[in-house]
């Protein structure tokens, strides 16, 4: 796609770091950078101050903008698995990007839920720019429109929501957090210094589901992106996502998607290469 086109994506990805990564704070980025922290933590720099990026906070760039991000041993608790940080990130620019950017005060970190929605507006274009045959730049084009327009949407419908409410959006978001390490109830019920039961009850009634299920519909979202994306081992792939054992694991997916960790490998490495000359 040329540089006229009203928007336009550059490069897509999806990033897991096990080992120590540092981007160097006298660096800037050339386009617009759309950074979305899946899993683990990182940290960057926000008005001179290091801040750490959790899961589920999305990082805006403009061009010009310094870049600093770190993962290492200080971004992640003492004794935790060895997966510090999952990200999906997207430069772009364009007209349309430009216009879009300057419509809001973008802050450099941006709290977003990981619903299957706008997960998916991430992998959908990280699979566009993957395509090596019939590529067609206007697709991407128009998923990165879709995204940035989500971005606002989720960002003026953020709700005012009951001390009630309040807690368990805490709870929630405790469980995105943590969803790759082993935890109980009793630690989400503790993060918001309330009973078992209690939690339990106030999760149900904000979220239509368990505690338990939604813990465990989340630690299979990101065993399907490391499948779909890494060659990760997929014993290793159960480990790194908060499985107690592969079997427990194996029998949860297959449940969910329909199909065992090793069938949905071999199928999306198909649908990626379908499209080959």
């Amino acid at each position: 796609m040329t540089q006229t086109a009203p928007c336009h994506v550059l490069s897509a990805g999806f990033s897991v770091h096990r080992k120590p990564f540092h981007m160097s704070g006298g660096d800037s980025v050339y386009y617009y950078l759309l950074r979305l922290q899946t899993e683990g933590r990182s940290r960057t720099m926000v008005n001179g101050v290091l801040t750490t990026v959790e899961s589920g906070d999305l990082m805006l760039f403009a061009p010009s903008d310094p870049y600093y991000l770190s993962i290492d041993k200080e971004s992640y608790p003492v004794g935790k698995p060895r997966i510090e940080s999952g990200d999906y990130h997207i430069f772009c620019g364009g007209p349309w990007i430009e216009e879009w950017w300057t419509r809001k005060q973008r802050p450099l970190v941006l709290p977003m839920p990981l619903s299957d929605y706008f997960l998916g507006l991430f992998r959908q274009i990280v699979l566009e720019q993957r395509r090596l045959s019939n590529p067609s730049p206007e697709i991407s084009a128009c998923y990165l429109q879709i995204l940035c327009l989500e971005i606002d949407r989720l960002m003026s419908e953020q709700p005012a929501v009951s001390p009630k409410g309040y807690l368990a959006y805490r709870m929630k978001q405790y469980v995105e957090e943590h969803a790759a390490y082993p935890f109980r109830l009793e630690d989400v019920a503790g993060h918001v210094d309330i009973s078992v039961s209690r939690a339990v009850h106030l999760f149900k009634e904000a979220f239509g589901t368990t505690i338990v299920k939604y813990v465990n519909d989340v630690r299979l979202d990101m065993a399907r992106e490391r499948i779909t994306f890494s060659p990760m081992p997929l014993e290793h792939v159960s480990e790194t996502c908060g499985f107690a054992n592969y079997t427990y694991f194996h029998r949860l997916f297959r449940s969910r998607f329909g199909m065992s960790p090793k069938q949905y490998r071999a199928y999306s490495r198909q649908a990626e290469t379908a499209s080959l000359p």
